[in-house]
């Protein structure tokens, strides 16, 4: 930080500060992140739970926040220092009520890298917090990597209105769906406009940012919010499709199960003749490749690092139930980071060979 982010006249551009607990992180990320700064914090499976309540407001006030969250096992203190993808569907529905979170998945410490830029951008521009899941794997093991090009593109700080559109519009509503995308604009503290003032407050609002407990207020607004989580879809970063033939068997795999997933393909190829498109899930919500991924396939087997399937459980409410048939679970949660071998076994019992 002190490298590349102190400004023309030699003073720092950024604030670093040590948190006394996860509560108080997430709550100076908001505060900063409303006041105008781009702001982030990180954390594991326990912390994301603590989390929970300042999520929710952050989703629900629609406040731009980031946090990366390295996936440990659990639950409770559970492994500590093993490596886990168990927190999908905690994070995904994270807060009190109607909930939905979007989340990235880099498969690299290169991604990790890059996706931090796409995560600010993305909170910018959908005005709600997101959740970057690593794990253990990434966050504690020694990685070859090409140097981290730096960011070239302008920052997307997406729809804030200045002083100079105030005057030109006379006004703004908080939460008006004025380009029928459910993003709505804002504005940031200390613009100098009369009319550029509004609460902001996690409780029932109308579109005007006032206090409302009409039913048909709260219904509205949930409603957006829902519809901007659909806008998402064509926001978040599109999945790899490593190799789509029109085979059979396909694959999806999602963080840092992509190595060993690539190498398993290698072995069904070599050893059993068994063929498999690929592709590797870089973000929740699911974009139009994965649904059309499925839709190609008989069979699709989702590989990850947790007991539950809980990757597998996302695409199941996410797709068409006739899809759905089609999703097999492979598995691996020892706390060990997932092996080909593992991953070659399990398919290959699957399919009766």
């Amino acid at each position: 930080m002190k490298k590349y982010r102190i400004g023309p006249d030699g003073k720092a551009t950024f604030a670093i500060v040590q948190a006394e607990d996860e509560l108080a992180a997430i709550g100076m990320v908001l505060g900063a992140s409303w006041a105008g700064a781009r702001a982030m914090t990180s954390t594991s499976g326990p912390g994301i739970s603590l989390m929970t309540e300042f999520t929710g407001m952050g989703y629900y006030a629609e406040i731009p926040a980031v946090i990366f969250d390295i996936q440990r096992v659990g639950p409770s203190t559970g492994l500590p220092t093993r490596t886990s993808q168990g927190d999908l569907l905690s994070i995904a529905f994270l807060g009190h009520g109607d909930t939905k979170n979007v989340m990235l998945f880099p498969g690299s410490v290169a991604e990790c890298f890059s996706m931090a830029t796409q995560a600010f951008d993305l909170a910018e521009q959908l005005q709600t917090p997101i959740f970057v899941l690593s794990d253990l794997d990434l966050g504690m093991n020694n990685w070859m990597s090409e140097p981290f090009p730096y960011p070239e593109k302008p920052l997307q700080r997406g729809k804030v209105l200045s002083a100079e559109d105030l005057k030109r519009l006379g006004g703004f509503a908080r939460y008006k769906d004025v380009d029928q995308d459910a993003i709505p604009y804002r504005t940031l503290p200390g613009t100098d406009h009369p009319g550029a003032a509004y609460f902001t407050r996690g409780s029932g609002h109308n579109e005007k940012a006032q206090y409302s407990e009409r039913p048909d207020d709260y219904q509205n607004n949930m409603e957006r919010l829902a519809r901007k989580f659909e806008t998402a879809r064509s926001y978040v970063p599109r999945p790899e499709v490593v190799e789509d033939r029109g085979e059979k068997i396909g694959i999806i795999a999602y963080g840092s199960s992509d190595f060993a997933v690539r190498e398993s393909r290698d072995q069904l190829k070599r050893e059993y003749q068994v063929r498999a498109d690929y592709l590797r899930i870089r973000a929740f919500p699911f974009s139009r490749e994965v649904h059309e991924f499925v839709s190609k396939h008989e069979r699709v087997y989702v590989v990850e690092q947790n007991r539950d399937a809980q990757m597998l459980s996302l695409l199941k409410l996410d797709l068409n139930a006739s899809h759905t048939p089609k999703l097999h679970s492979v598995r691996h949660f020892n706390g060990l980071p997932i092996d080909a071998r593992s991953v070659t076994d399990d398919i290959i019992s699957q399919e009766g060979r």
